[in-house]
């Protein structure tokens, strides 16, 4: 796995792809050895928003603008539902950027969500390293299409952007927790429909009733861009706000915290992860495990009082 590592770092495309599809499956030997490697640390843009926002096709403008901008070589993961019947992901948000299908400084990658709660996919961290080690900046995750609570792709990016549209609700979805406490960047894409002006005084509200920083602390107030990104209306725009979010970050030292917060986040998820496999596996734990849920479904036992048993077992 070194030498498949050494060859992405390297810049090999086919050693990449195998090597995306081994993090996915979270093949242990691969994650090992990326986590020996030295990786950079490129700018990750977080996409978010609804379903039927038009996340793909601003994605897709976005990329060129990006590429326009300068950018040398930069990667898209783009993350799909995966049907909760036969676990299969139509893959489909690469097809909105076809365009990009021949340019050797763009790379587009689908994953499916696999059950994975949250709008992202469990070996999307993995994935993003993977590409940064083989020299993408910057690294753009677009979610699946997500609700009011799916903010995980927050602790993913340096920026987060949400996207939204106009008359997708009334004025109180504009005012409630979650995904708009993330927004870094705010794009209101369609913005050619009817409610465009009602949406934007809307999330102002929204945005004044965010808790005001600690003085002198850096505050960043998320601007709002409107879009129609099948046109490329606002798509310049859009770059410059995103690329302002960043410079406030790189002028107030904050992108190391970000990155340690990250860390310990990716702890707190690989933990959990490695209890789940083990609750799973064929070790004295999962024995145990198994027991106990048998108990559970016999009435003998109720579910909180196995748990409480199963931890009382890992103290001894």
């Amino acid at each position: 796995m070194t030498d498949l590592i050494s060859r992405v770092a390297a810049g090999d495309t086919r050693a990449l792809a195998r090597a995306l599809t081994l993090a996915e499956n979270r093949d242990g030997a691969l994650l090992a050895a990326l986590d020996l490697a030295a990786r950079p640390s490129p700018w990750r843009i977080g996409v978010t928003g609804p379903p039927g926002a038009g996340k793909s096709t601003l994605v897709s403008a976005l990329v060129r603008q990006l590429r326009d901008q300068g950018a040398a070589r930069l990667a898209v993961v783009a993350v799909d539902p995966s049907s909760p019947y036969s676990g299969g992901a139509l893959l489909g948000d690469r097809l909105r950027m076809a365009e990009h299908t021949l340019d050797p400084g763009v790379y587009v990658r689908s994953m499916a969500a696999r059950g994975h709660f949250g709008g992202l996919a469990a070996g999307c961290e993995d994935v993003c390293d993977l590409l940064a080690l083989a020299g993408h900046d910057p690294v753009i995750v677009e979610t699946v299409g997500v609700g009011q609570s799916e903010v995980e792709v927050a602790g993913v990016a340096d920026t987060t952007l949400v996207v939204l549209t106009p008359s997708a609700g009334d004025s109180v979805q504009a005012l409630k927790a979650g995904i708009m406490e993330v927004a870094d960047v705010i794009a209101i894409n369609k913005a050619d429909r009817p409610g465009a002006d009602r949406l934007e005084e809307d999330i102002k509200e929204g945005l004044d009733l965010r808790p005001h920083p600690a003085p002198g602390a850096a505050h960043w107030r998320p601007p709002i861009v409107r879009t129609v990104a099948t046109q490329g209306q606002g798509i310049a725009e859009l770059g410059q706000a995103l690329a302002a979010h960043v410079a406030h970050l790189r002028g107030h030292n904050l992108l190391g915290a970000m990155a340690s917060r990250r860390a310990l986040a990716r702890l707190d998820s690989l933990a959990l992860e490695a209890i789940g496999a083990a609750l799973k596996g064929d070790g004295a734990l999962a024995q145990r495990f198994a027991a106990l849920r048998a108990r559970v479904a016999a009435g003998q036992a109720t579910p909180r009082a196995a748990v409480a048993e199963l931890l009382a077992g890992l103290d001894k």
